[in-house]
């Protein structure tokens, strides 16, 4: 059995900024950001891990560096979903431009194109599900973390756990809190710690 410890990267200066919709945009944490993930690093110090894997975008790369201790394996299957034309907007100026847009989005992201030009959520889901299908055939158990991003880490979990992805959004994951789950051998998640603190 794989023991997961799931992160969404620290702050970055769009997140502090009413949440601005950052997706492949390569962008650095901020100095808290970095404190975010100091601070899980603390929390996981007596925790032995296998493997440390992350999206290829820095923001995600430095926090499971700085998180884990060590090099990352990066995976260009945990990069953040592409937000199309909601790319460098907030919620509110890109409903403001498109509101159908997005309401076709909340109603079933599973079919629909995030921006009206990005990926769907069923395509998110089949790479990220790959992903881990992928780590389950690498390693029989082990602790294992991985970083990436508020889209894809929210909707592989609504999957896992048998929820519409229309309901991904009831799912909250802060930056650089721990996210825990285990995954058997048939693949079945079970959600351990959602936002946790260790210690």
């Amino acid at each position: 059995m794989l023991n997961i410890f799931l992160l969404r990267h620290g702050q970055t200066s769009w997140n502090a900024d009413n949440n601005r919709y950052c997706g492949r945009t390569d962008i650095p944490l901020t100095d808290k950001g970095i404190s975010q993930a100091e601070e899980v690093k603390r929390q996981m110090e007596s925790i032995e891990l296998t493997a440390v894997y992350s999206s290829p975008l820095q923001r995600a790369y430095t926090t499971a560096c700085i998180a884990s201790g060590r090099e990352a394996i990066k995976d260009e299957r945990l990069i953040e979903a592409d937000f199309g034309n909601w790319e460098t907007k907030t919620k509110e100026e890109f409903i403001a431009e498109n509101e159908s847009l997005w309401l076709d989005w909340m109603s079933d992201p599973a079919i629909h194109r995030a921006g009206g030009t990005g990926e769907t959520g069923g395509e998110i889901v089949a790479r990220v599900d790959d992903f881990f299908h992928s780590l389950q055939q690498k390693y029989t158990s082990g602790n294992i973390m991985v970083v990436a991003h508020n889209g894809i880490n929210r909707l592989y979990l609504a999957h896992k756990l048998g929820m519409p992805l229309k309901n991904y959004r009831q799912l909250v994951q802060q930056n650089s809190a721990i996210t825990s789950f285990t995954l058997d051998q048939q693949g079945i998640l079970t959600l351990e710690l959602l936002n946790a603190k260790l210690r």
